[in-house]
């Protein structure tokens, strides 16, 4: 019971939902992608991934100096949880505007960088 506690705490924060909401329709992404999209500064989205980890939602790997980000490996509570971020949370203003500021990141970011192109 504790860590459905836990977990319930840690999603009770509109930030990690947003960032649950991204993952979970893009599959693994930077930090630096998850900064372009929430509109939020390094330090902020950094320190509520380490809050999702550290109630294992999400899991990190390091690629070279670039950390990349996803759901974890599925367990009773958590599929019932991103079920419930797929079916209530996709028609969300916010969810749309961050998956807008994604998309336009993304289109001018180089390959495994956090580096954008001009233009």
């Amino acid at each position: 019971m504790k860590k459905t506690v836990q977990i319930f705490k840690t999603v009770g924060d509109e930030t990690r939902l947003r960032i649950l909401f991204l993952l979970l329709k893009n599959g693994e992404l930077c930090v630096c992608d998850l900064e372009a999209a929430l509109d939020m500064p390094q330090s902020t989205v950094s320190r509520h991934l380490a809050i999702l980890r550290n109630t294992d939602l999400v899991e990190g790997k390091r690629r070279g100096v670039w950390m990349y980000y996803r759901i974890s490996a599925d367990n009773g509570i958590r599929e019932a949880l991103f079920d419930f971020l797929q079916k209530y949370c996709l028609h969300l203003e916010q969810a749309r505007e961050d998956r807008h500021r994604l998309g336009a990141f993304l289109k001018t970011k180089k390959a495994d960088t956090c580096v954008t192109e001009p233009g």
